[in-house]
Protein backbone atom coordinates (compact mmCIF):
# COMPACT_ATOMS: atom_id res chain seq x y z
CA UNK A 1 0.00 0.00 0.00
CA UNK A 2 2.82 2.50 0.69
CA UNK A 3 4.20 1.64 -2.61
CA UNK A 4 1.04 2.91 -4.03
CA UNK A 5 0.52 5.76 -2.30
CA UNK A 6 4.63 6.80 -3.09
CA UNK A 7 3.66 8.58 -6.36
CA UNK A 8 0.78 10.63 -5.53
CA UNK A 9 2.68 11.90 -2.39
CA UNK A 10 5.27 12.84 -5.29
CA UNK A 11 3.15 14.84 -7.50
CA UNK A 12 1.29 16.46 -4.26
CA UNK A 13 4.85 17.81 -3.59
CA UNK A 14 5.86 18.99 -6.98
CA UNK A 15 2.59 20.72 -6.79
CA UNK A 16 3.03 22.34 -3.65
CA UNK A 17 7.05 23.75 -4.63
CA UNK A 18 4.92 25.11 -7.89
CA UNK A 19 2.96 27.31 -5.53
CA UNK A 20 5.65 28.06 -3.01
CA UNK A 21 7.43 29.39 -6.53
CA UNK A 22 4.62 31.11 -7.81
CA UNK A 23 3.75 33.24 -4.51
CA UNK A 24 7.63 34.23 -4.50
CA UNK A 25 7.57 35.53 -7.57
CA UNK A 26 4.18 37.52 -7.35
CA UNK A 27 5.43 39.05 -3.97
CA UNK A 28 8.87 39.52 -6.05
CA UNK A 29 6.78 41.33 -8.54
CA UNK A 30 4.63 43.22 -6.52
CA UNK A 31 7.74 44.73 -4.67
CA UNK A 32 9.05 46.52 -7.75
CA UNK A 33 5.87 47.71 -8.90
CA UNK A 34 5.56 49.14 -5.22
CA UNK A 35 9.17 50.37 -5.62
CA UNK A 36 8.10 52.08 -8.97
CA UNK A 37 5.49 53.88 -7.85
CA UNK A 38 7.32 55.24 -4.42
CA UNK A 39 9.61 56.67 -7.17
CA UNK A 40 7.17 58.11 -9.18
CA UNK A 41 5.59 59.75 -6.03
CA UNK A 42 8.85 61.21 -4.76
CA UNK A 43 9.46 62.83 -8.10
CA UNK A 44 6.14 64.13 -7.97
CA UNK A 45 6.55 65.43 -4.77
CA UNK A 46 9.86 67.01 -5.67
CA UNK A 47 7.99 68.58 -8.56
CA UNK A 48 5.42 70.41 -6.69
CA UNK A 49 8.18 71.94 -4.50
CA UNK A 50 9.78 73.22 -7.27
CA UNK A 51 6.52 74.82 -8.77
CA UNK A 52 5.33 76.15 -5.07
CA UNK A 53 9.44 77.66 -5.05
CA UNK A 54 8.34 78.96 -8.33
CA UNK A 55 5.03 80.47 -7.71
CA UNK A 56 6.58 82.17 -4.47
CA UNK A 57 9.37 83.36 -6.78
CA UNK A 58 6.69 84.85 -8.93
CA UNK A 59 4.43 85.96 -5.93
CA UNK A 60 7.00 87.93 -4.33
CA UNK A 61 8.66 89.60 -8.01
CA UNK A 62 4.89 90.91 -8.75
CA UNK A 63 4.30 92.57 -5.27
CA UNK A 64 8.13 94.19 -5.90
CA UNK A 65 6.77 95.11 -9.78
CA UNK A 66 3.60 96.60 -7.96
CA UNK A 67 5.50 98.71 -5.31
CA UNK A 68 7.33 100.24 -8.09
CA UNK A 69 4.29 101.10 -9.87
CA UNK A 70 2.61 102.48 -7.38
CA UNK A 71 5.67 104.71 -6.78
CA UNK A 72 6.33 105.93 -10.65
CA UNK A 73 2.22 106.68 -10.18
CA UNK A 74 3.54 108.91 -7.11
CA UNK A 75 6.51 110.58 -9.27
CA UNK A 76 4.66 110.96 -12.21
CA UNK A 77 1.57 112.86 -10.30
CA UNK A 78 4.03 115.04 -8.78
CA UNK A 79 6.01 115.80 -11.90
CA UNK A 80 2.93 116.47 -12.86
CA UNK A 81 2.14 119.36 -10.23
CA UNK A 82 5.46 120.77 -10.00
CA UNK A 83 4.72 120.76 -14.51
CA UNK A 84 1.94 122.84 -13.96
CA UNK A 85 3.26 125.54 -11.95
CA UNK A 86 6.24 125.81 -14.36
CA UNK A 87 3.85 126.41 -16.76
CA UNK A 88 2.06 128.80 -15.21
CA UNK A 89 5.12 130.60 -14.75
CA UNK A 90 6.22 130.06 -18.22
CA UNK A 91 2.72 131.43 -19.78
CA UNK A 92 3.53 134.55 -17.53
CA UNK A 93 6.52 135.33 -18.96
CA UNK A 94 5.14 134.76 -22.35
CA UNK A 95 2.63 136.97 -22.21
CA UNK A 96 5.17 139.46 -20.62
CA UNK A 97 7.47 138.91 -23.86
CA UNK A 98 4.61 139.37 -25.94
CA UNK A 99 3.36 142.88 -24.58
CA UNK A 100 7.25 143.59 -24.93
CA UNK A 101 6.88 142.56 -28.36
CA UNK A 102 3.92 144.71 -29.05
CA UNK A 103 5.95 147.90 -28.20
CA UNK A 104 9.40 146.98 -30.19
CA UNK A 105 8.23 149.00 -33.24
CA UNK A 106 7.89 152.22 -31.36
CA UNK A 107 11.13 151.27 -28.99
CA UNK A 108 13.48 154.32 -31.42
CA UNK A 109 10.91 156.67 -30.20
CA UNK A 110 10.39 156.15 -26.91
CA UNK A 111 14.04 155.16 -25.77
CA UNK A 112 14.47 157.01 -22.36
CA UNK A 113 11.26 154.54 -21.51
CA UNK A 114 12.68 151.53 -23.32
CA UNK A 115 16.32 151.06 -21.96
CA UNK A 116 15.64 151.77 -18.09
CA UNK A 117 13.27 148.70 -18.91
CA UNK A 118 15.75 147.02 -20.75
CA UNK A 119 18.24 147.35 -18.13
CA UNK A 120 15.66 146.00 -15.56
CA UNK A 121 15.52 142.92 -17.63
CA UNK A 122 19.08 142.33 -17.57
CA UNK A 123 19.08 142.73 -14.29
CA UNK A 124 16.39 140.45 -13.06
CA UNK A 125 18.24 137.91 -15.71
CA UNK A 126 21.28 138.42 -13.79
CA UNK A 127 19.81 137.67 -10.33
CA UNK A 128 17.57 134.98 -11.70
CA UNK A 129 20.29 132.69 -13.12
CA UNK A 130 22.32 133.78 -9.72
CA UNK A 131 19.32 132.15 -7.15
CA UNK A 132 18.56 129.46 -9.74
CA UNK A 133 19.98 126.02 -10.01
CA UNK A 134 24.28 126.07 -10.90
CA UNK A 135 24.25 124.39 -13.90
CA UNK A 136 26.39 125.58 -16.65
CA UNK A 137 27.75 128.55 -14.26
CA UNK A 138 30.17 130.24 -17.08
CA UNK A 139 28.16 129.97 -20.07
CA UNK A 140 24.83 131.52 -18.40
CA UNK A 141 27.62 134.47 -16.64
CA UNK A 142 28.92 135.11 -19.52
CA UNK A 143 25.86 135.52 -21.75
CA UNK A 144 24.63 137.97 -18.92
CA UNK A 145 28.24 140.16 -18.59
CA UNK A 146 27.69 140.23 -22.47
CA UNK A 147 24.07 141.96 -22.09
CA UNK A 148 25.58 144.07 -19.31
CA UNK A 149 28.45 144.58 -21.78
CA UNK A 150 26.71 145.96 -24.97
CA UNK A 151 24.08 147.83 -22.97
CA UNK A 152 26.51 150.56 -22.31
CA UNK A 153 27.82 150.72 -25.68
CA UNK A 154 26.37 153.38 -27.76
CA UNK A 155 27.34 152.20 -31.15
CA UNK A 156 24.86 149.06 -30.46
CA UNK A 157 21.04 150.27 -31.86
CA UNK A 158 18.45 149.69 -29.27
CA UNK A 159 16.30 147.07 -31.49
CA UNK A 160 19.87 144.78 -31.67
CA UNK A 161 20.03 145.20 -27.64
CA UNK A 162 16.47 144.04 -27.36
CA UNK A 163 17.21 141.41 -29.78
CA UNK A 164 20.17 140.12 -27.49
CA UNK A 165 17.73 140.26 -24.14
CA UNK A 166 15.09 138.16 -25.93
CA UNK A 167 17.45 135.58 -26.82
CA UNK A 168 18.88 135.08 -23.42
CA UNK A 169 15.46 134.89 -22.08
CA UNK A 170 14.56 132.77 -24.46
CA UNK A 171 17.61 130.74 -23.79
CA UNK A 172 17.09 130.37 -20.28
CA UNK A 173 13.58 128.83 -20.70
CA UNK A 174 14.32 126.60 -22.95
CA UNK A 175 16.76 125.09 -20.13
CA UNK A 176 13.06 124.35 -18.42
CA UNK A 177 12.60 121.30 -21.57
CA UNK A 178 15.87 119.75 -21.72
CA UNK A 179 17.70 116.91 -20.44
CA UNK A 180 21.39 117.69 -20.64
CA UNK A 181 24.91 116.65 -19.74
CA UNK A 182 28.49 118.12 -19.59
CA UNK A 183 31.42 117.56 -17.52
CA UNK A 184 33.02 120.07 -14.79
CA UNK A 185 35.36 120.44 -11.80
CA UNK A 186 34.03 120.27 -7.98
CA UNK A 187 35.83 121.22 -5.15
CA UNK A 188 38.39 123.49 -4.19
CA UNK A 189 42.23 122.68 -4.05
CA UNK A 190 43.05 119.27 -3.27
CA UNK A 191 39.61 118.24 -3.32
CA UNK A 192 38.86 119.22 -6.61
CA UNK A 193 37.69 116.31 -9.50
CA UNK A 194 36.07 116.17 -12.07
CA UNK A 195 32.53 114.84 -12.59
CA UNK A 196 30.06 114.78 -14.77
CA UNK A 197 27.02 116.72 -14.30
CA UNK A 198 23.19 115.67 -15.24
CA UNK A 199 20.81 118.64 -16.11
CA UNK A 200 16.80 117.05 -16.07
CA UNK A 201 15.32 120.75 -17.00
CA UNK A 202 15.88 123.13 -14.08
CA UNK A 203 14.28 120.78 -11.70
CA UNK A 204 17.75 119.09 -10.83
CA UNK A 205 20.95 119.03 -11.57
CA UNK A 206 22.88 115.24 -10.20
CA UNK A 207 26.40 114.98 -10.41
CA UNK A 208 28.58 111.59 -10.83
CA UNK A 209 32.55 111.17 -10.37
CA UNK A 210 34.35 109.94 -13.85
CA UNK A 211 35.09 106.50 -11.78
CA UNK A 212 31.28 106.36 -10.69
CA UNK A 213 32.97 106.38 -6.69
CA UNK A 214 30.82 109.39 -6.05
CA UNK A 215 27.14 110.58 -6.84
CA UNK A 216 25.12 113.36 -5.33
CA UNK A 217 22.74 116.60 -6.12
CA UNK A 218 22.26 120.02 -5.86
CA UNK A 219 19.83 120.64 -3.01
CA UNK A 220 17.88 123.71 -3.95
CA UNK A 221 16.56 124.67 -0.55
CA UNK A 222 19.78 124.35 1.19
CA UNK A 223 21.46 125.52 -1.51
CA UNK A 224 24.21 123.03 -1.33
CA UNK A 225 25.70 120.03 -2.70
CA UNK A 226 24.28 117.17 -0.96
CA UNK A 227 26.07 113.29 -1.88
CA UNK A 228 23.80 110.24 -1.84
CA UNK A 229 25.11 107.31 -3.80
CA UNK A 230 21.27 106.07 -4.19
CA UNK A 231 21.32 108.11 -7.36
CA UNK A 232 24.52 106.18 -9.01
CA UNK A 233 22.61 104.23 -11.73
CA UNK A 234 19.73 106.89 -12.04
CA UNK A 235 23.00 109.01 -13.26
CA UNK A 236 24.41 106.73 -14.94
CA UNK A 237 21.19 106.00 -17.50
CA UNK A 238 20.79 109.55 -17.76
CA UNK A 239 24.04 110.28 -19.28
CA UNK A 240 23.85 107.20 -21.30
CA UNK A 241 20.50 108.73 -23.23
CA UNK A 242 22.18 112.14 -23.18
CA UNK A 243 24.70 110.47 -25.45
CA UNK A 244 22.51 108.59 -27.44
CA UNK A 245 23.53 105.64 -25.88
CA UNK A 246 20.32 104.28 -24.13
CA UNK A 247 16.69 104.86 -25.05
CA UNK A 248 14.36 107.51 -23.16
CA UNK A 249 13.12 106.23 -19.86
CA UNK A 250 11.99 106.93 -16.47
CA UNK A 251 14.82 108.41 -14.42
CA UNK A 252 14.27 108.24 -9.79
CA UNK A 253 16.26 111.80 -9.27
CA UNK A 254 15.49 114.17 -6.58
CA UNK A 255 13.07 116.96 -6.90
CA UNK A 256 12.13 119.88 -4.90
CA UNK A 257 8.80 119.31 -3.05
CA UNK A 258 6.09 121.14 -4.77
CA UNK A 259 5.46 124.78 -3.76
CA UNK A 260 2.29 126.94 -3.71
CA UNK A 261 1.85 129.49 -6.72
CA UNK A 262 0.85 133.21 -5.36
CA UNK A 263 -0.45 135.49 -7.74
Amino acid sequence: MHEALRPAVALASALLSVAALAATSARAADTSKLAAVAAEQGKTDQAAVVAQQKINQIADETQEMVAKYRQALTDAESFKRYSEQLQVQVNAQQDELGSIERQLAEIESTSRDVLPMMQRMVDTLEKFVALDVPFLPDERGKRVATLKEIMNRSDVPISEKYRRILEAYQIEMEYGRTLDAYPGKMGEGSDERTVEFVRVGRVTLIYQTLDGKETGYWDQDQRKWVRDDSYRSAVRAALAVTKKEGAPDLLTVPVPAPKEVRS
